[in-house]
C-alpha cells in the first residue's frame, strides 16, 4: 500500500492541488446542499453546462427548505436544459424529505443519503465525501477510467461496476478521512481533464510513468461500446414537448406541442410518459402545464 501510495495516489495529489479547476461547489464555504444540487445535476451532464444552473437554484433555494416550498413544476422549469428532467423531481423529493427528515439540513450519514429521494449508492458516496470529508469509495465514470488504466492497463471500464473494481478502489483510498476524500476528487479531476475517453493528454499525466495502459501501448477497449442516438428518439420528442412547457407562463394547448413535434403518434406516447412520470400534468382535455 505504502507503495501504491508514491507511486499514484500522492503525484495525483500534488497535481490537483495545482491543477483543480475553481467550481462553486468546491468553494471552502461551499455547503453540503451546493454539493448535492451539483451531484445531481452532473449526471450525464458536463460542468460547462452545469455552471450556469447551479449558480441561479442556488441564488434562488440557498437551502433544501427553500425549494421544498414550491411545486414541483418550479423546478422542471428551472433545470432547464440540462436534459434528463426527472433528476429536478427527485431533487424537489430530496429537498422535502431532508426538510422533513433532518431538519431541513443535508445528512452526513451514508445510510441516511441513501434513504434520500433519487440518491443511489455513488451520489450517497459523492456527497458525503465532498460535502463532509467522508472516506468513502466514489466510482464514477471518470475515476474507473483512470485506476483501469493506471492500474489494470484496460481503456476503457466496463458497462457494469464489478466487485474486484470496488475493491480496488478501496485499495487505493488513504488511510486519512480528508486525503481519503482529496484523493476522490483529485482522480476524478484528472479523469475529466487529462485522462479523457477519446483524447487522453499522456504527457501532462502526473502518472504517465507507472500507467500500466501506457505501458501496454495503449490497447484498444474490446468490450461493448454504447452509442445514443437522438435524432427522431423519443428522448428528444420528450425535450421538445418539455421546452413548450416551460418556456409557458401556464397552460399549453395541444396545438403548440404540435407544432414542436408533428409526429402524432410518437408526440402522444411521449405526452403520456411525461404526465406518468409527474413531468407534465393534463389541465383541460386540450391543454398540457407543468406540474404544480
Amino acid at each position: 500500500m505504502e507503495d501504491t501510495l508514491a507511486r499514484v495516489v500522492e503525484p495525483v495529489l500534488r497535481w490537483y492541488d495545482e491543477h483543480a479547476r475553481v467550481l462553486p461547489w468546491r468553494e471552502p464555504d461551499a455547503s453540503a446542499w451546493s454539493v448535492m444540487v451539483s451531484e445531481y445535476m452532473l449526471q450525464q451532464t458536463p460542468v460547462v453546462r452545469v455552471l450556469p444552473v447551479h449558480t441561479a437554484w442556488l441564488e434562488r433555494w440557498p437551502t433544501p427548505a427553500d425549494l421544498a416550498a414550491v411545486p414541483t413544476g418550479e423546478a422542471v422549469r428551472a433545470w432547464g436544459r440540462l436534459g434528463y428532467p426527472r433528476r429536478a423531481l427527485r431533487l424537489h423529493a430530496a429537498a422535502v424529505a431532508i426538510t422533513e427528515r433532518h431538519g431541513g439540513e443535508v445528512p452526513s450519514d451514508l445510510d441516511a443519503l441513501r434513504a434520500l429521494p433519487g440518491v443511489g449508492e455513488y451520489t450517497a458516496a459523492a456527497v458525503a465525501t465532498f460535502a463532509f470529508g467522508r472516506r468513502h469509495v466514489v466510482l464514477d465514470t471518470n475515476v474507473r477510467r483512470v485506476i483501469g488504466r493506471v492500474v489494470t492497463g484496460v481503456e476503457a471500464p466496463p458497462a457494469s461496476l464489478a466487485r474486484a473494481e470496488r475493491e480496488l478502489a478501496a485499495d487505493l483510498l488513504p488511510d486519512d478521512e480528508p486525503t481519503a476524500a482529496t484523493w476522490s476528487v483529485a482522480v476524478m479531476e484528472l479523469g475529466a481533464l487529462v485522462c479523457t475517453a477519446r483524447a487522453p493528454a499522456c504527457g501532462a499525466c502526473p502518472v504517465a510513468d507507472v500507467c500500466a495502459w501506457r505501458a501496454a501501448g495503449h490497447p484498444s477497449y474490446d468490450g461493448p461500446r454504447r452509442r445514443q442516438a437522438w435524432d427522431g428518439t423519443d428522448r428528444q420528442c420528450r425535450g421538445r414537448l418539455m421546452a413548450v412547457l416551460r418556456d409557458a407562463d401556464g397552460p399549453v394547448h395541444l396545438s403548440a406541442l404540435e407544432a414542436a413535434w408533428p409526429e402524432s403518434v410518437q408526440r402522444e406516447r411521449c405526452l403520456e410518459g411525461l404526465v406518468a412520470d409527474g413531468l407534465a400534468v393534463r389541465t383541460s382535455a386540450s391543454t398540457v402545464a407543468l406540474p404544480h
